[in-house]
């Protein structure tokens, strides 16, 4: 048994197995996910056991064969209680099944795990680098943060594991090109927990700057499409560490891109600012995808469905009977598309 931690701190169990051929591949480790799982299937050390695919991908352990259980096998498998890179006491957030590392700043594996996802594609998308050169320039010192990533030269690096000059030199064009990269994608590259493309696209529309989201109250967050209790909640445990509000000053200093820029801006109203909208049916002028995007650069917010706390819908042709029956009872007032372009003209 081994145990793997994660960039969020997520602690994952994986059983070593016999090596064994599945779906076309040599399997030799399978995932067993968390304590429960564990438990459930009151697993030992040397018990023979059923593994199957998730998804034809990803090896787990779906059953024990406890009649080909011996005298000699060892000892019941039990979920860890401390860490395994850096010895912190575990914690299991209520209503969750994982357990995590709560040492976020100094847990090697999650350090890099931060790194790797900062520098990922979909990130900040730093040619150069991966996974391997992160763990080499973690070990050496040369970077324990993202905002180290910005004090790196080709002198520091040209030398190191062979790389030479010219791979130095990528590295570094790699590193200062990134920081063209938009505010959605530096609000994903920071890797706040459950915050995920979309949401940091949404929260990049919301808050013209850095500033303004670090300051965000809850209701605010709230108030954003697609963010609920969880997500506003670890967004402002983000912000409330100091360390990361230092981290984030560094990548600020370093030039990374931290606002919406002008042109993004500029296509930005608060004509519907504070308001909720339902949008249903079909429509003529524009599709319902580009109505969302309208009342988002509008201010508004896009809900999926009408309760009290509606401002209005935007209704086109065969709206639902439910929606436009539930409308009429609470009250809440009805659009068309021309009423809308008017109103946001």
């Amino acid at each position: 048994m081994t145990f793997q931690v994660g960039r969020t701190g997520a602690v994952t169990p994986v059983a070593n197995l016999e090596p064994v051929q599945l779906s076309g591949t040599v399997v030799k480790r399978a995932s067993l996910h968390n304590a429960d799982i564990i438990e459930n299937l009151d697993l030992y050390i040397g018990d023979m056991v059923y593994v199957e695919k998730g998804g034809e991908i990803i090896p787990k352990i779906t059953g024990v064969d406890t009649a080909l259980r011996s005298f000699m096998i060892g000892e019941k498998v039990k979920f860890i209680n401390q860490c395994p890179e850096c010895g912190s006491t575990l914690i299991r957030y209520e209503g969750e099944a994982a357990h995590y590392c709560p040492n976020d700043s100094a847990c090697p594996p999650q350090i890099k795990g931060k790194i790797e996802h900062f520098i990922s594609r979909k990130a900040m998308n730093i040619d150069g680098l991966g996974p391997e050169t992160v763990d080499s320039f973690y070990s050496l010192g040369l970077i324990q943060n993202t905002a180290d990533l910005y004090q790196l030269t080709i002198e520091k690096i040209k030398d190191l594991d062979g790389k030479g000059e010219k791979s130095a030199e990528n590295i570094i064009n790699g590193i200062e090109q990134s920081k063209k990269v938009p505010f959605e994608r530096v609000i994903f590259a920071l890797g706040i927990r459950f915050v995920g493309e979309t949401v940091a696209k949404k929260i990049a529309k919301s808050f013209t700057n850095i500033d303004e989201l670090i300051n965000a109250s809850k209701e605010e967050l709230i108030n954003i499409d697609e963010i609920g209790e969880k997500i506003a909640q670890s967004i402002l445990n983000f912000f409330s560490n100091e360390t990361n509000r230092t981290l984030i000053q560094r990548l600020k200093d370093a030039g990374l891109t931290m606002q919406r820029s002008e042109e993004e801006r500029a296509d930005y109203t608060d004509k519907l600012s504070g308001l909720s909208i339902v949008i249903s049916g079909t429509f003529t002028h524009y599709s319902r995808d580009e109505y969302k995007a309208m009342i988002e650069k509008n201010g508004g917010k896009n809900v999926g469905s009408i309760s009290a706390k509606t401002s209005f819908i935007l209704a086109g042709e065969n709206m639902g009977p439910s929606k436009l029956d539930k409308a009429n009872k609470l009250g809440i007032k009805i659009i068309n598309e021309e009423e809308f372009l008017k109103l946001i003209s």
